[in-house]
């Protein structure tokens, strides 16, 4: 399982222009195949006058779902090339739907494979991505004494806490980088004096 991927940090649009042709790449977060599907619908619709509306999109950290189409442009020059731009930039759960405008100048294979992928490099550095670790969510639980500082001890040393449940004892919700549980069983030891329990969850995504 991936230790860390890529994503696109907004949903956002840039044009590019080759050879008199308008080259308008859409990208979006796409947190599942339907999402991705969706987006690309929209697009085909809101440029539904245009030549071509070529997309591609990777959904899962293992990169597990990878398509692309070219959506009537020469076989392997518009969605194959979009969809190498993004496994290059190591981008996961995210689509490009590239819009084409043809300018009366033909491009020939070379200079569509270059245009389509660089229209998707392009916009990927203009929107920009943002990075996503695998953490370790896990339980912490602890008396009410101890609670306050412990929360505040776990903040400031730049832990994630989701979530602090109040009840008979307070239960807080965290999560870790895999590496770190070893390292964090200890401190939570020693800063409690052995009171906390702590039990380790599943897996999850977030903000590096």
């Amino acid at each position: 399982m991936q230790d860390e991927y890529r994503t696109v940090a907004r949903p956002g649009v840039h044009e590019t222009e080759v050879n008199r042709s308008r080259f308008l790449c859409a990208l979006a977060p796409a947190a599942t195949e339907q999402e991705a599907q969706d987006f690309i619908a929209t697009v085909r619709k809101e440029h539904a006058d245009a030549n071509h509306n070529c997309w591609a999109y990777v959904i899962g950290a293992d990169a597990s779902v990878q398509k692309a189409s070219d959506d009537g442009e020469p076989g392997g020059t518009a969605g194959v090339p979009m969809l190498q731009m993004l496994l290059r930039r190591d981008m996961r759960y995210v689509v490009a739907v590239v819009t084409r405008y043809f300018g009366g100048v033909k491009l020939g294979a070379g200079g569509l494979i270059r245009a389509y992928g660089g229209a998707v490099g392009e916009a990927l550095d203009t929107l920009g991505t943002r990075t996503r670790r695998r953490f370790r969510l896990a339980t912490v639980t602890v008396g009410h004494q101890r609670a306050g500082k412990l929360e505040n001890d776990l903040r400031t040393t730049g832990r994630e806490v989701r979530d602090v449940r109040y009840g008979e004892a307070v239960t807080m919700e965290i999560a870790l980088p895999d590496a770190d549980v070893d390292a964090f069983r200890a401190w939570l030891a020693d800063t409690t004096a052995g009171t906390a329990v702590f039990e380790p969850g599943g897996e999850a995504y977030g903000d590096a």
